[in-house]
């Protein structure tokens, strides 16, 4: 089992009109796709039917809405995740904090990576409070990450990054930990159940 590749589900964090997101995300999938140690699921909030509000639904108690039983599938399918977030006015997209409020379990004892992009930060002030969500998740949010500083300047029109050195070393260091940490948490998972 610690051979077997490990699932990777990469999370698009925006589904803002006009996002940017399809175009980091391709690209980061294109990066991730050449790796032998990973299956890559792309899950795009754009099309998870989350519902507005969760009523008296509670993620741990394991009921939740038939709409978004396919994503919790998902969800709890991979081993570690990639958050592909952008910046906002300082903070995160709601529809990411939906996403992860909508489930528990299913998150939990998992690592989680993240590609920031925004304006001169890059994203990483969203990525900061991330964190703390993630925590309370019980994830394990990597150190290691790929922050996109005026993203739209770093990308051609044909969606390719201008200078892929730019950020490749980076690329592969955070893949390289979040798989150790995910081959790890899986085998300690499977071992001893998380309560």
């Amino acid at each position: 089992m610690t051979d077997a590749p490990v699932r990777i589900a990469v999370v698009i964090g925006s589904t803002r009109e006009g996002r940017f997101a399809d175009t980091v995300a391709r690209w980061f999938v294109g990066e991730a796709s050449a790796r032998d140690d990973v299956v890559l699921d792309v899950v795009d909030l754009l099309e998870v039917d989350l519902p507005d509000r969760l009523g008296s639904h509670h993620p741990a108690s394991g009921i939740r809405p038939e709409a978004i039983r396919p994503f919790a599938e998902r969800i709890a399918a991979a081993d570690g995740f990639v958050i592909v977030t952008p910046e906002y006015n300082h903070g995160y997209p709601a529809p990411l904090k939906a996403a992860l409020d909508a489930l528990h379990v299913e998150w939990q004892a998992k690592p989680a990576a993240f590609v920031s992009y925004g304006g001169a930060s890059g994203g990483i002030r969203a990525v900061e409070q991330l964190r703390q969500v993630l925590g309370e998740l019980h994830m394990v949010a990597i150190r290691d990450g790929v922050a996109l500083p005026m993203a739209r300047s770093l990308f051609g029109e044909d969606g390719a990054l201008i200078d892929p050195g730019f950020v490749g070393p980076s690329v592969k260091v955070m893949f390289d930990r979040l798989t150790w940490w995910a081959r790890a948490l899986r085998t300690a998972r499977a071992a001893d159940p998380y309560r």
